[in-house]
């Protein structure tokens, strides 16, 4: 008999160079048994219940990852740049990074499906910002055959992942939630087989793959930089970089982590007692420039204040600077970029 003719295509985005897509769909013959409870470790994220009936069968967490986020119908796949393009450029939040595969066998449809997320999606606070079943382009996506990359979800299907559906009932949407501690972006995918699958080890009902950024800054985990490192970066670069002095927003009292690596800057002072530095204090491109000048010069004289009056380092030793987001070490367009240009640096003088 004749399989029914089945179209391999691509919706959603993420990190550059993978494209997430309904990998627990198409999956190669494995002999995992159709029919398993949610796959050990996963869980519901506090953002989203399940559709009812469901099982989670594709899992995945990051704590800090980047995200592209479709908000506009899609345009073309460009084959020289290997980019997906769509009517505006898609978002690209960072944060922690959810990613859920469930299915639901039976006599489930995959409008049911989605339909009932974007209303708890609603319901929770989400406003829709994309919604392929009012967009009169999105079956231009069906027909288009893209290079899909292995999956690196845990799951109990194939990690050698090959997606392949029918191509009726796709149904795609992007949302957001504003929130004080950091937005939160979903993004949905839901499609429906009509039958069981041996092949692709699909089950008859629909799937519906769940990705969640959780925006935030990315944390700062580098180990204090010591006297000797410090000194052999201004030798070797001029100056040195520092990423353990710590602020809160808009703030320039130094906070009470910042103690190791003061301590580092006043043992590299107290050894080397010829040597008189320029603290300089640098920002990302939040709030403007002339802010920015003034909060950056702020903290370079709390730093100062700090050496003089905790290790006894003579003020005539050091000149504070506030140079704002002008010496950038990375894009002001991304957080990780913003994180890398806040600093503090000690440069001779």
């Amino acid at each position: 008999m004749r399989r029914p003719h089945r179209a391999f295509f691509f919706v959603s985005g993420r990190v550059p160079g993978f494209l997430p897509l309904l990998a627990l769909l198409a999956v190669l013959w494995t002999g995992v048994p159709l029919s398993a409870a949610d796959i050990p470790g996963s869980k519901d994220t506090p953002f989203l219940k399940r559709f009812a009936g469901s099982e989670i069968i594709g899992y995945q967490v990051k704590s800090f990852d980047e995200y592209e986020l479709q908000t506009s119908t899609f345009v073309r796949y460009n084959l020289e740049t290997k980019k997906r393009e769509f009517a505006r450029p898609p978002l690209k939040p960072e944060g922690r990074l959810t990613r859920i595969w469930y299915e639901a066998a039976g006599d489930t449809g995959a409008l049911e499906v989605y339909r009932n997320y974007l209303n708890e999606l609603r319901s929770k606070g989400f406003v829709i910002l994309y919604d392929s079943r009012k967009d009169p382009g999105a079956t231009k996506w069906t027909n288009y055959l893209a290079p899909f990359g292995n999956a690196d979800l845990t799951t109990n299907r194939s990690n050698y992942v090959f997606f392949a559906a029918e191509k009726n009932g796709i149904c795609v949407a992007s949302a957001k939630k504003k929130r004080p501690e950091g937005d939160v972006y979903v993004y949905l995918t839901v499609i429906e087989w009509g039958r069981d699958d041996r092949v692709y080890k699909a089950r008859r009902g629909a799937y519906a793959a769940v990705d969640m950024v959780e925006t935030r800054p990315m944390q700062q985990k580098m180990v204090t930089v010591s006297a000797d490192e410090m000194s052999q970066a201004i030798v070797s670069t001029g100056r040195v970089s520092l990423y353990g002095i710590f602020f809160d927003t808009n703030r320039s009292e130094i906070k009470p982590a910042s103690k190791p690596a003061l301590a580092e800057i006043a043992k590299l002072l107290k050894k080397q007692p010829a040597l008189n530095l320029h603290v300089v204090g640098h920002t990302d491109n939040t709030g403007g420039y002339a802010f920015n000048t003034a909060l950056s010069k702020r903290r370079a004289d709390a730093v100062v204040g700090a050496l003089h009056k905790e290790y006894g380092i003579a003020l005539s030793r050091l000149t504070a600077n506030g140079v704002a987001y002008l010496a950038p070490v990375a894009p002001n367009t991304t957080e990780a970029g913003k994180a890398k240009n806040r600093r503090v640096e000690l440069v001779p003088r």
